[in-house]
């Protein structure tokens, strides 16, 4: 089959390669307008938009196809106050005390601080476990590459939400093993991180930043 061509190829339609192109620039175009915030308005989301983000991470490659992710929807406010709470005390303890000095240096362009309203801001809270191993018939099956595994579903997790026209923010307390307790989840699932997911305030100011260029951040060995 000649480059420019499309055709079926085991069920799927091979694009040519003008199409390729045309179509991961595109893709890229729409990735870059995806930011992180820190702010959420308190507009309604169908819980079926977040379902359908969860499955499509739920696609992601794994370790023997272990599949070692658990996700944990939470849309209650109560229990979003409790998060915030048990955060902000883990916060705190990490501002005033754990955080080296370069650290704290590197979070000032973005005005971070020990307080975490958007946790109970945002619409939803997506908790991410790594599951370690799962108990089957009572029997301990491990899973391999669980943290990558885990990350790559998440990053599809993540451009799920902004493919549906969503906001979000990766929050991860330096310590989060209170989500354990919180959430009534397992020792052998380790908490991955917290996706807070909504619109975006209407006041909210994104920080100044810019993203690395491609020579920044790729090498071609061709």
């Amino acid at each position: 089959m000649t480059p420019n061509k499309s055709g079926p190829i085991n069920g799927r339609v091979v694009l040519s390669e003008t199409e390729l192109i045309n179509k991961s620039a595109d893709f890229n175009s729409f990735m870059q307008k995806r930011r992180s915030v820190r702010s959420f308005s308190d507009k309604n989301i169908s819980p079926e938009i977040i379902k359908n983000c969860i499955r499509a991470a739920g696609s992601a490659p794994s370790g023997a196809n272990k599949q070692p992710w658990q996700f944990v929807i939470i849309g209650d406010s109560a229990l979003k106050r409790r998060i915030r709470k048990k955060a902000e005390e883990e916060e705190r303890n990490f501002y005033s005390e754990r955080a080296p000095q370069k650290w704290l240096d590197d979070l000032k362009p973005l005005a971070t601080n020990a307080d975490k309203p958007f946790l109970e801001e945002a619409p939803y809270l997506l908790a991410v476990f790594e599951k370690k191993y799962e108990m089957t018939g009572g029997i301990k099956n491990i899973s391999y590459y669980s943290k990558e595994s885990t990350g790559i579903a998440t990053g599809i997790l993540i451009a799920a939400i902004h493919n549906a026209g969503l906001s979000c923010l990766t929050y991860t307390p330096s310590r989060m093993n209170f989500l354990n307790e919180i959430l009534n989840r397992p020792a052998h699932e380790r908490p991955f991180l917290i996706l807070a997911v909504g619109y975006p305030s209407p006041e909210y100011i994104y920080p100044d930043i810019k993203r690395k260029g491609l020579d920044d951040i790729a090498l071609f060995i061709l």
